[in-house]
């Protein structure tokens, strides 16, 4: 039960007759949001299309850029043509970046790995994804994504916020203002880190709700015993008096509404709230003992160390059973300038199984249906080599103009291959999916309208897509 219903304001008012009188009802439709009150909740809004495949998102992003080459994206011509230089009738002048833009000569190289197809619909797959080719027919895979962004900062930005320019709400915010949350005791939008992985810089703004409101932020979740940071009591202060604590400064809260109409006041009165019952929900949630020893030979014996990205894949499963409605994973260490062999394969090892255990422990819940699930990065990998020709210890270069990512459940067909890129991996030649279309696609799953669910902000309306972006058709089941 949530523990606002029953506070009694200064003036003899209830909370929600107090707030309603405070701000002209504004502060009673926030609160009665807050609250899942139904009675008093506004009608559907315009940007919700009634017709949701998808309840949650769990997205696994891989910080860095994976190399679809050595993945996903099969071409025997590279490797026919190993060693020669990329024709300039493939690359038309486009721009590279300065880590490989002044090179004198940039020779093509293919990945030493072997590919096959797998499961009934044939999916090509690199040999080092062996768990994910056994669910090759629930995934789509996307060959086709492409972006502006050429480098880390921006690429990563784009595919958080919808933009390259840090400063935008990120996607879980967008969801969290447009579609409220699904439980009253853990936040509607969570993050998980890697632990001690190195690579390009996570801050906290990729997952910061910019110019909405404060409570839409992300709350990053740690692996340690405060996985919340500043949530725990401090010593000498039980629970009955932090309740006491938190009803008094509510009531000074409620005077200053009145006062100034601040909406500040009601993110600080939701976050207070939202803290006090998370007191309770963070361990319970967080609390990994409770899998049974089949779960973790499913996801594998990594996930019994916290923190590391299969025991963050096993969390995101037991938030997604929480109703938490978007769960964010980052695992670093993709950016393979050199050494791409080695590099493919620890990244593999630590990522493959427990990505695939995911969509298969999803399903035998009864949870893929309803959860949509993302596996990609920023941006992909030039097909010619960076630095001095290698082909036994090679590295590529950063490249937005054609790279992959697999989605799966929520709506998503399963076993399908989406668009193509040319025989030297370097151009979309068909069917292309930008960021914009990507994230207009992720919000029509989950019943909004990418067009209509905006915030107006400096005078401008603001939405997840920009200006542009269309609902990626093909791959809907």
């Amino acid at each position: 039960m949530n523990n606002c219903t029953g506070f009694d304001s200064p003036l003899g008012l209830s909370r929600r007759t107090a707030l309603a009188r405070f701000g002209g009802g504004l502060g009673s439709v926030a609160l009665a949001n807050l609250l899942g009150d139904s009675k008093a909740a506004p009608s559907q809004p315009s940007y919700l299309t009634g017709s949701p495949k998808a309840k949650r998102v769990i997205f696994l992003f891989q910080a860095g850029g994976p190399s679809q080459m050595e993945l996903f994206d099969h071409k025997p011509r590279l490797k026919a043509e190993e060693g020669k230089e990329l024709p300039e009738s493939v690359r038309m002048g486009q721009r590279l970046t300065g880590m490989s833009g002044n090179q004198a000569s940039l020779p093509l190289v293919g990945s030493p790995f072997s590919f096959a197809q797998h499961g009934q619909s044939g999916q090509w797959m690199s040999d080092q994804l062996p768990y994910t080719a056994k669910v090759a027919d629930d995934i789509t895979i996307v060959r086709s994504m492409h972006t502006e962004a050429i480098n880390h900062g921006p690429g990563v930005t784009f595919m958080q916020t919808g933009s390259q320019i840090a400063g935008r709400p990120s996607i879980g915010s967008w969801l969290s203002y447009g579609l409220g949350s699904m439980n009253e005791n853990l936040p509607s939008f969570v993050v998980l880190v890697t632990k001690n992985k190195k690579g390009q810089p996570l801050v906290s703004r990729l997952w910061g709700s910019g110019f909405l409101s404060g409570k839409h932020d992300g709350v990053r979740f740690r692996p340690d015993k405060d996985a919340v940071l500043y949530l725990n009591n401090p010593d000498g202060l039980d629970p009955k008096s932090r309740r006491m604590m938190l009803d008094r400064l509510e009531e000074l809260h409620l005077h200053q509404l009145a006062k100034t109409g601040d909406d500040a006041l009601d993110t600080k009165i939701a976050q207070y709230e939202m803290g006090f019952r998370m007191q309770s929900s963070i361990p319970e949630v967080t609390d990994l003992s409770q899998e049974s020893d089949a779960t973790f030979e499913l996801y594998g014996e990594d996930a019994r160390t916290p923190g590391t990205f299969a025991a963050n894949c096993l969390m995101a499963r037991r938030l997604a059973e929480k109703g938490v409605q978007f769960i964010k994973l980052y695992h670093q260490g993709w950016d393979h300038h050199g050494g791409i062999p080695g590099g493919i394969k620890r990244q593999c090892k630590e990522t493959d199984q427990a990505s695939a255990a995911l969509i298969t422990d999803l399903k035998q819940r009864g949870l893929l249906d309803d959860t949509l699930v993302v596996w990609g990065g920023e941006f992909g990998r030039t097909n010619y080599c960076q630095g001095k020709f290698n082909p036994a210890n090679f590295g590529r270069d950063h490249h937005p103009r054609c790279f992959s990512l697999w989605m799966a459940g929520g709506g998503i067909k399963g076993g399908y291959t989406h668009g193509e890129t040319d025989e030297y991996g370097y151009n979309v030649v068909d069917g292309g999916v930008h960021i914009h279309d990507f994230h207009a696609t992720l919000l029509h799953l989950l019943g909004i309208d990418h067009e209509r669910l905006t915030f107006q902000y400096q005078g401008r309306h603001f939405r997840l897509t920009d200006v542009h972006g269309h609902v990626v058709k093909e791959i809907l089941a």
